[in-house]
């Protein structure tokens, strides 16, 4: 397939298939009688790979490790995997921190649904706010 197809069918942009390839995360194509690049359809699979990896956050020179690890055989297995493990780690304390995130908004959203004052009153801009100076006292009865 031309680079052409290969951006359509990928939602990357010819530059960027022609950047990665020049990096060394993709392999370099083969060419047409008219020189022009012709990707094998198996590329699209590593492409898919490649977008997920960069979804999660993984670092172009930790793919490019991976690519490289990958481009020597079966024998970096154990590399690739252990390289695997520790991002998938980065990635679920990632996903746990966007969890926290999630219900603080959920949290927020639903204080709008009621009439909690208090809830309104932590949306106030700070100076809107009273605020007691630092060591300050409630007074008590006597």
């Amino acid at each position: 397939m031309k680079i052409g197809e290969l951006a359509r069918q990928t939602g990357l942009s010819a530059h960027t298939i022609r950047y990665y390839e020049r990096i060394g995360l993709l392999p370099y194509a083969d060419r047409d009688r008219s020189r022009q690049r012709d990707y094998d359809a198996s590329i699209l699979v590593w492409i898919d790979f490649l977008g997920r990896l960069k979804t999660t956050g993984m670092p172009i020179r930790e793919m490019l490790r991976y690519a490289a690890l990958r481009q020597r055989g079966d024998s970096t297995e154990a590399d690739r995997r252990a390289l695997l493990e520790q991002h998938r780690e980065r990635v679920r304390l990632h996903v746990a921190d966007l969890q926290a995130c999630l219900l603080v908004l959920d949290t927020k959203i639903a204080g709008y649904a009621g009439p909690e004052p208090r809830m309104k009153n932590h949306d106030a801009p700070t100076d809107e706010r009273r605020r007691k100076p630092a060591g300050a006292r409630t007074a008590r009865a006597r």
